[in-house]
């Protein structure tokens, strides 16, 4: 869930769900099979991201994305 107060653009709410897709596709096979739920749980803002499509987006969300998903997998499958 990508709220309004969180991502005011929806372009900029619509790349961070396209980011969560794409990690959470190199995940699939080592979470257990369940309905996962993905929370923004704070802003990005359009002062430090001026562009909903800029590289510095792309790689703050990949890297939290990544850091929450790893945290998620269950003790056997951690890299």
């Amino acid at each position: 869930m990508v709220p309004k107060r969180w991502a005011r653009r929806a372009v900029t709410r619509n790349a961070i769900k396209r980011q969560i897709y794409n990690v959470s596709e190199s995940f699939c096979d080592r979470l257990p099979v369940a309905a996962h739920v993905v929370r923004l749980r704070t802003t990005f803002d359009r002062q430090q991201f001026t562009s909903a499509t800029s590289d510095p987006l792309k790689l703050a969300v990949r890297q939290e994305l990544v850091q929450l998903f790893e945290r998620a997998l269950p003790q056997g499958a951690r890299s």
